[in-house]
């Protein structure tokens, strides 16, 4: 590989400006937004604090072409046509993961053979010997995907996806991704400095992400990455990665803001204790059985108020028009002087049954559903004022209109 690195970082889609803001904070260079990801440059020691510091990258890839691929033949002769002998060895145990989009091949599992097939008759052919394959720990992973004719082939950088921090260990229904949670926070202005909670904390997500940040912790910090057993580049990788992990470990620092989060569902409050202690920051995060419409007192600190409310009628009888009366309670309870409110909400009618005009918006994506995230900067609208008045005439119309799509259904919780 060269000294500097071509890499390409993926993410969720809405938040490629975010994570280029953050590469460039990790040392990256010559860096360029792209649909899903960002492409940058880097050295080995700065790939490694990337795969170890970012909090929105969901898998840092190093590409090793794009090819075209007509037809299963071509799709074979593409991939035989790398030097997989520079990045595997016979001992070298690999995975091919492979995705499709407007394709003529319509299974991924035989597109993933044929490519594993061409991978292994190059080896045989120049090595007199192949590497076997292990879908569960490969040493490599390799990443195919296929756009219509066009076939891009990657080496996974960091082998389990970054958002699998290991601290899930009791998730709740349709959580909401740890790689969004940052991004979220991030786009928020989150800096660990303030005060932060979530009225509607499932299980504790944005939290537990709000408090490596306030922690100063990385987030990779307690997992291995595959590029450590790379042949060609693992012991070197392993040598970085064992004294940036030490300096990570030194810098971290005590939390001095509170960190709270309340859900009306016991077992969510459970999911989100037993998440909490296994990211390790039981002392940092309190989480209390609570309902979002009747929070207790806040800290007269101020802060940031960020939830992720639900999207489609989870919340009981009543269909959309009880959820638009939820919401409008909760623009309310939410309306506390010097706390500012930041919702990622992926119901359209929420904005307006929220009764209060957001100072800014970002279209993001949960999975498959289309959102906003909405900010309010304190004070948004009292009540009694003239803004709030028209808002609020404005929600009580919206009340009776604004139907959910129907993918809204498959919502993600924090």
């Amino acid at each position: 590989m060269a000294e500097r690195l071509a890499l390409f970082a993926t993410t969720t889609r809405g938040t490629e400006d975010l994570l280029a803001e953050e590469l460039k904070e990790l040392g990256a260079r010559r860096i360029r937004q792209d649909r899903g990801g960002v492409r940058f440059m880097a050295s080995l020691d700065e790939a490694l604090m990337v795969c170890l510091w970012s909090r929105i990258a969901m898998r840092v890839l190093y590409p090793l072409g794009e090819f075209e691929a007509r037809g299963a033949e071509g799709l074979y002769e593409a991939v035989a046509s790398v030097p997989w002998e520079e990045h595997l060895t016979p001992e070298t145990t690999f995975a091919v993961e492979a995705t499709l989009k407007d394709s003529e091949h319509t299974h991924t599992g035989f597109v993933a053979l044929k490519v594993k097939d061409a991978i292994v008759d190059r080896m045989r052919e120049k090595l007199k010997a192949r590497p076997d394959v292990d879908t569960k720990q490969p040493d490599v992973s390799v990443i195919a995907h296929l756009v219509r004719e066009r076939l891009s082939l990657s080496l996974d950088l960091c082998g389990e996806p970054l958002h699998r921090r290991g601290y899930r260990v009791r998730p709740t229904a349709a959580p909401l991704k740890e790689t969004l949670a940052a991004a979220v926070l991030r786009a928020s202005g989150y800096t660990g400095e303030e005060a932060l909670v979530d009225p509607m904390c499932g299980s504790g997500t944005i939290l537990i992400e709000g408090g490596l940040i306030a922690r100063r912790r990385a987030p990779g910090i307690a997992r291995d990455f595959a590029v450590e057993q790379w042949p060609h580049l693992g012991a070197r990788a392993r040598e970085l990665l064992a004294d940036l992990r030490a300096d990570a470990r030194r810098n971290e620092r005590k939390v001095e803001v509170p960190i709270l989060g309340f859900d009306k569902d016991p077992e969510a409050v459970e999911a989100a204790r037993r998440n909490v202690k296994a990211a390790k920051l039981a002392e940092e995060i309190r989480i209390e059985e609570g309902d979002a419409t009747k929070l207790p007192p806040l800290p007269a600190s101020g802060g940031l108020i960020l939830t992720n409310p639900p999207y489609g009628d989870r919340l009981g009888s009543g269909g959309q028009k009880g959820m638009k009366t939820f919401y409008f309670k909760l623009g309310d309870t939410l309306r506390v002087p010097g706390w500012r409110v930041s919702v990622l909400s992926g119901n359209p009618a929420f904005e307006s049954a929220f009764h209060a005009r957001p100072r800014s918006r970002r279209d993001l994506w949960n999975g498959p559903i289309a959102c906003e995230l909405l900010g309010y900067a304190p004070p948004f609208g009292p009540p009694g004022t003239r803004d709030s008045e028209a808002a609020l005439g404005v929600a009580q119309e919206a009340l009776d209109v604004a139907p959910v799509r129907p993918e809204d259904e498959g919502e993600e919780q924090s």
